[in-house]
């Protein structure tokens, strides 16, 4: 699948690291380091913007070496982004850790994954079938 992007940053194009790779990295485009401190959250540009085909969502996801190592995450995780969205493509990072957290120009932050989706119609009823699990939900099932 193509997908039309405008790369504004004064980095590569994000791409899959590996053959078997779900989400490309997606890199800070800073023109001055950012410091997380902790439990911060701020705002992180990547100077992408791109054009989803109809029925495509990018999802943006932490990356779980920076989340373990340091702490750093992506705060509404997984973060869509819509098919019809032509704005930059940004991501929220939060500190989590005790230590601040220094954001640099070019640094791996996120991961974008792209996934179809589908788009429903609700059908009012007034009762639904049962199942076997019923309503149980929250460790219903037992630790």
């Amino acid at each position: 699948m193509q997908v039309k992007i405008i790369n504004r940053s004064h980095h590569a194009l994000p791409q899959y690291e590996t053959k078997q790779s779900a989400g490309m990295d997606l890199r800070a485009n800073l023109d001055n380091p950012i410091t997380l401190e902790p439990l911060d959250r701020c705002l992180v540009p990547t100077g992408l913007f791109m054009a989803l085909p109809p029925g495509y969502e990018a999802q943006v996801r932490p990356r779980s070496g920076l989340a373990i190592k340091k702490g750093v995450t992506v705060l509404n995780t997984p973060g869509t982004i819509d098919a019809d969205y032509r704005g930059e493509v940004c991501v929220v990072l939060v500190n989590l850790s005790a230590e601040p957290f220094v954001v640099n120009d070019g640094e791996r932050i996120a991961q974008m994954v792209i996934a179809r989706h589908e788009q429903i119609d609700w059908l009012p009823v007034e009762v639904l079938d049962e199942t076997e699990r019923g309503a149980g939900g929250f460790g219903h099932t037992g630790v």
